[in-house]
């Protein structure tokens, strides 16, 4: 996630970090990179002018320049400047009155419909009863779609007879408020582009169901074009909020840096990938944390700290202590892993350890999870406490019972080492109180 900017502004303030005093030629030449890596990010151009600006202007002042450590005061106010472009602080949803109502709009192709059910699972999940309303009446299976994705989180879909998708949304309303249900999550019609027809259908809809929110769903990966299709939306519909989707496979940035400056519309959730669990909710701050490479713990926190419940917590923290993590503790923290999603996501929120996301693979294979489960299981039970026994000959038998090669039992064990000493820096860092208090262990689902 916004790995090519990350990576270009971590080097440039690196830079900065090692000098022991600042000119303001200096300061010009990391102002000059900064541009070039925003710009080659796909940020807009006006967005950039006026953040490089902002950080000239304060980076040549006195208190920076007569600091100690000049250096990281630049940090201090790169970090302070990318907060404040991406939007300050979380912005909430407004789910107020006694049935409101949620407009999910945006161009075919964005992710709309999964970020729907992606939206109503977290609210399901924060004991709310939505109702999916399926009004995109254009899109060859658009209704089937969102049926399945909502047999998928628990959630009921409103499907109304004809093609008049305004009359399905006010009926489906109707419906929620008989039923009880709230909130009403409706995914409209999207378009290969921005239409007459279409804004004139939405501008409708608004007016008989009455949102509380118009949550505009943009592809990250678009960059600029998304920023452009944010401003026709708002300008048409009047929107509340943008949902960015498929930020996970973004390594430019130019929608998430962009779009708050130019439509003044919050980013209120990102998409970080394509589980239906994927959806956080967007803090300025964390995410500029993120791409300065200071992680975001709090986010690790919140997403893995109901993965275990306190005894499983303890029991886990303590064998890892006594050095009795074995391949049965590492097959069981993989299954709560790959409920996670991407392993590389989550390392990358945590200070210290972005470096271990290289060495360890993306995300859980589910059918590579069945041939780990088969290699486990061909070990004696000496070979699954103590892994160090297992040898070459040994290899060899356990790939001959699990029906896999040498090759995979050899990867196996590999993992199993990497997944073992990461686990081990936790603790340590647990024990040493450098990491918040309740963060002793990651609580890995």
């Amino acid at each position: 996630m916004l790995d090519g900017l990350s990576t270009k502004l971590q080097s440039i303030l690196r830079a900065l970090r090692g000098r022991g005093r600042l000119s303001e030629e200096d300061v010009a030449a990391a102002c000059r990179d900064i541009r070039l890596a925003l710009l080659e990010a796909d940020v807009n151009f006006r967005v950039v002018r006026d953040f490089v600006g902002r950080i000239r202007e304060k980076a040549v002042g006195g208190e920076v320049m007569e600091s100690l450590t000049p250096g990281q005061q630049v940090v201090k106010i790169v970090h302070e400047e990318l907060t404040a472009l991406l939007g300050s602080t979380a912005s909430e949803m407004d789910l107020s009155g006694d049935t409101p109502v949620v407009l999910m709009v945006g161009l075919q192709g964005g992710g709309k419909t999964t970020t729907a059910a992606k939206l109503a699972h977290r609210l399901k999940d924060a004991g709310k009863q939505p109702l999916l309303v399926a009004t995109d009446l254009q899109r060859p299976a658009a209704v089937e779609q969102l049926r399945v994705v909502g047999e998928q989180v628990g959630v009921p879909v409103f499907e109304g007879a004809g093609n008049n998708a305004v009359a399905v949304a006010r009926e489906a309303v109707e419906e929620a408020r008989r039923l009880r249900l709230s909130p009403v999550i409706v995914d409209t019609a999207g378009r290969t582009h921005v239409d007459d027809e279409l804004m004139a259908e939405l501008v409708e809809m608004k007016k008989q169901v009455a949102p509380r929110e118009v949550l505009l769903v943009l592809d990250a990966m678009t960059g600029q074009d998304a920023v452009n299709a944010a401003g026709a939306f708002d300008g048409a519909v009047g929107i509340t909020g943008v949902v960015l989707s498929k930020l996970d496979g973004d390594a430019r940035g130019g929608a998430a840096l962009s779009v708050r400056a130019v439509t003044g519309r919050p980013v209120k959730f990102v998409g970080v990938g394509e589980k239906l669990e994927a959806l956080e909710v967007f803090h300025p701050d964390r995410m500029a944390s993120r791409i300065l490479g200071m992680g975001d713990v709090l986010t690790f926190i919140e997403q893995a700290g109901a993965a275990l419940d306190d005894r499983e917590a303890e029991e886990l923290e303590r064998r890892l202590r006594e050095r009795r993590f074995d391949l049965n503790d590492f097959l069981r923290e993989l299954q709560r892993i790959s409920k996670m999603g991407s392993i590389e996501h989550l390392l990358g929120m945590i200070p210290g350890f972005q470096n271990l996301r290289q060495q360890l693979p993306q995300q859980v294979d589910p059918k590579r999870m069945g041939q780990m489960r088969a290699i486990i299981q061909s070990m004696t039970l000496e070979e699954r406490e103590q892994p160090d026994v297992i040898d070459g000959s040994r290899r060899k038998r356990i790939a001959a019972g699990s029906g896999t090669s040498r090759q995979d039992v050899n990867l196996l064990l590999k993992q199993f080492r990497q997944m073992r000493g990461m686990l081990m820096q936790f603790a340590e860092t647990g024990q040493t109180g450098r990491m918040p208090k309740g963060m002793n262990l990651p609580r890995l689902r």
